[in-house]
């Protein structure tokens, strides 16, 4: 794995937690609206709404870079529209992460020849 690639997942993976949180916080801010006098929906829209598009903007770029195929890319999609998919995707993007550690490791020591 290149340092373009490596670099494009490492910025999906950071957005992808604080884009479920935002959803979860907006979420509660929904419910708070409709049950209370409390109204930051305008605001929790807004911040969600910006690491929204951040997430797909990284998820493009790392679709492109990383050539996946339409399967994982379409899972890393659904994830992000889920309330708490965010956090499986940072988790599953860190374990992909490291596993390309360990191979590029491999590699450089000559223990496999991948």
């Amino acid at each position: 794995m290149d340092l373009k690639t490596a670099t494009a997942l490492r910025r999906l993976r950071l957005v992808s937690a604080p884009e479920a949180v935002s959803f979860l916080l907006l979420l509660v801010c929904s419910v708070l609206k409709r049950t209370t006098d409390f109204n930051a929906v305008p605001v929790m829209g807004m911040v969600h709404g910006v690491l929204f598009v951040l997430y797909v903007i990284f998820w493009v770029d790392a679709w492109n870079r990383a050539k996946w195929d339409l399967r994982t890319a379409a899972l890393y999609f659904v994830l992000s529209v889920l309330p708490a998919g965010g956090f499986f995707a940072e988790r599953k993007l860190k374990r992909a992460a490291e596993d390309a550690v360990i191979a590029s490791r491999a590699r450089q020591e000559g223990v496999v020849n991948a």
